[in-house]
């Protein structure tokens, strides 16, 4: 899809100009609600499925196929990240009328970060054709993995903080107490980071390791860098919300891991084979058709799956807890007491 630098420049300002009208709108530090989170999510969807239908008037049924692929996929890789920011959210113990400002902010730092990334992964795609075959290695890679650590239940999993972020705690006096929304204060005559900036930083930090499987991901998908890039803006800009709405849904989602897994090591599969399409070697390619809808597909399979194994779960806990307790059967296998056993 050839994209004009007028269309880039005209995307970017219209991005801009949202991220500042939701900004602006949530600007007051406050609580947020299910019914504002549930507005603004519809509201950040509508606007992908509009851009989507605009890609398909201007450009073709090809680049909103590749868009609305990508976009699913990074939404739902951006759920997992929903783990992750919880943890955060956790060990800095931020105020519940700081955390959509948090979020904003560390959403933000992701996007720009993304944005280097995805120019670097064009201009490598675009020269390296070779380079799928490590993409597509890698997301088979990640896929086992996730398989691996699903299968581990770590209920007393913390948050570690990565080394760019401990190298600025350690060079960078700090105060640990919350300020409002300021970054930094003066006290005693001495600059100080508040736990606001370090906590912005870690969320905004932490999903670039996140975006070292997303990016190929998506790149398995189209390797158009204006669909790549407004795939991951319409996916991240969602995500404040998407917190404070499905935040205590998270827990439920018990099988997320292995459905991404599977999306993982599908992508992965059809990089491999598009890596060797281009090498000249004749191998079936997978359609965006298909791609779409073997996504879809394991998306709802395992949401419809994880909320019923949480909904026996819950049943199985609440039947434990209201089971009749000091029966003959829970004592011992000698029978009834005797006057010399008391």
């Amino acid at each position: 899809m050839d994209v004009s630098f007028a269309v880039w420049a005209a995307t970017v300002i219209g991005l801009c100009a949202l991220i500042a009208v939701d900004f602006f709108v949530g600007r007051k530090p406050h609580e947020v609600s299910l019914r504002e989170a549930g507005i603004w999510t519809i509201v950040w969807i509508v606007l992908a499925v509009i851009f989507g239908i605009g890609l398909f008037v201007f450009g073709g049924g090809q680049p909103a196929g590749e868009f609305f692929a990508g976009y699913i996929t990074e939404k739902s890789l951006s759920v997992d990240n929903l783990f992750v920011f919880v943890l955060i959210m956790a060990k800095f113990a931020v105020p519940s009328i700081y955390q959509q400002r948090v979020l904003m902010i560390g959403v933000l730092i992701a996007l720009v970060l993304r944005a280097g990334f995805i120019a670097a992964g064009a201009a490598i795609v675009s020269t390296f054709s070779w380079v799928f075959f490590i993409f597509g290695a890698f997301l088979i890679w990640t896929a086992w993995k996730l398989i691996q650590e699903a299968r581990v239940e770590n209920e007393e999993e913390a948050y570690e903080e990565n080394r760019m972020l401990k190298m600025i705690e350690r060079r960078f006096p700090s105060t640990d107490q919350y300020h409002g929304t300021k970054l930094f204060i003066r006290e005693n005559g001495k600059r100080l980071m508040t736990p606001m900036l370090i906590v912005m930083l870690a969320i905004g930090t932490t999903d670039v390791l996140f975006a070292l499987d997303s990016i190929p991901a998506i790149f398995g998908l189209t390797q158009d860098p204006f669909i790549v890039f407004t795939a991951n803006a319409f996916a991240l800009m969602g995500l404040r919300q998407l917190y404070f709405l499905i935040g205590g849904l998270l827990k439920k989602l018990v099988h997320l891991s292995y459905g991404l897994s599977i999306i993982l090591g599908f992508i992965g599969v059809k990089l491999v084979l598009h890596a060797l399409h281009e090498a000249g070697v004749h191998v079936p390619e997978i359609s965006i058709p298909v791609s779409l809808g073997v996504i879809c597909a394991v998306l709802v399979v395992t949401t419809v799956t994880s909320l019923y194994a949480s909904k026996k779960q819950d049943r199985k806990q609440r039947e434990e807890q209201t089971a009749p307790v000091g029966t003959p059967d829970a004592r011992d296998d000698r029978g009834p007491l005797s006057k010399d056993d008391d």
